[in-house]
């Protein structure tokens, strides 16, 4: 549950950030806007269109009688605008993500350095990012793919289809849209998508957390688009504890080790460790000087 938690957090944090820099906020939106209308146009034509496929697939039915062939037809339908649902869901990030990749880049490096100092850059050329971008994108999408079919095809089961499935479907879909979304700031790391995917399995929960929130509020119109930014931001947050870079910077303090090699020295006062006092001046015995004179012997004490 802590990390259930965790990862709610992280998309409230990345929120938070982008409102404080309206700037981000303000260029952020034209991305997303026009992958919005990309899809909006692909799913009313997916509506439209649903009725079409469903009769063809299933000529088998022509001849049933009323209800079930308006059952089965109708059902039919809404698996497969809810399977072209799950899908834009999914892609809705990679396609956003590839058109406003040098804007989404930026932001990324700029969360880094407000909470990090620092900011990894991967060295490559934006054209080579585009393309790293698309490649690892389509990788993605086959896997949705596979468990969409799959999940569609579970979606026939009695009860289960219609209670557990969906269900499995908004864990399947935040997992990967966090995917999307990390892999901005896990691409300047050099991460390649095999071990990104393996980082996010070990935090699975924390992943769920974050993922899982923003598939359900992406359903809603338009608010995909307000919270693209803020959603980059907080991966990027959560990248940095996944990865632990946090935790190395607090202990290493952001200093630099020695330029010769040498061990590091403790500094005084740190981890607990009291500094050294110097001794006092009052402790010892008074210099002789010539205000305080060697004391002299009585010569008539004799």
């Amino acid at each position: 549950m802590r990390d259930l938690a965790g990862g709610f957090g992280h998309l409230l944090a990345g929120q938070r950030w982008v409102f404080r820099n309206g700037r981000w906020l303000g260029f952020g939106l034209l991305p997303g806007l026009l992958a919005l209308v990309l899809y909006a146009g692909a799913l009313i034509g997916l509506g439209y269109g649903a009725d079409d496929l469903t009769a063809w697939a299933t000529p088998f039915a022509d001849d049933w009688s009323a209800p079930w062939l308006g059952l089965l037809r109708g059902f039919l339908t809404a698996l497969v605008f809810c399977l072209g649902l799950f899908v834009a869901v999914i892609t809705f990030t990679a396609v956003t993500l590839l058109i406003g990749q040098p804007f989404y880049e930026s932001l990324s490096e700029q969360v880094d350095r407000s909470v990090g100092g620092e900011a990894p850059e991967s060295g490559l050329s934006l054209a080579r990012e585009l393309w790293i971008s698309a490649r690892d994108s389509v990788k993605v999408l086959v896997r949705v793919l596979l468990y969409g079919i799959l999940l569609f095809a579970l979606g026939f089961v009695p009860v289960v289809g219609q209670t557990v499935i969906p269900a499995i479907g908004f864990c399947v879909s935040g997992f990967f849209l966090t995917e999307e979304l990390t892999a901005v700031a896990l691409q300047r790391r050099e991460v390649e998508l095999k071990d990104r995917l393996a980082l996010l399995r070990g935090r699975r929960a924390m992943v769920l957390g974050f993922g899982v929130p923003l598939v359900l509020a992406f359903l809603v119109p338009l608010v995909a688009v307000f919270l693209m930014p803020g959603a980059v931001a907080g991966a990027t947050l959560m990248v940095r504890e996944l990865r632990g870079e946090d935790e190395e910077r607090a202990d290493g303090d952001g200093a630099e080790g020695p330029a010769d090699g040498t061990a590091w020295q403790e500094r005084p006062g740190q981890h607990g460790h009291p500094a050294p006092q110097q001794p006092s001046p009052y402790t010892g015995p008074y210099a002789a000087g010539p205000r305080y004179p060697a004391p002299q012997q009585n010569p008539y004490a004799q």
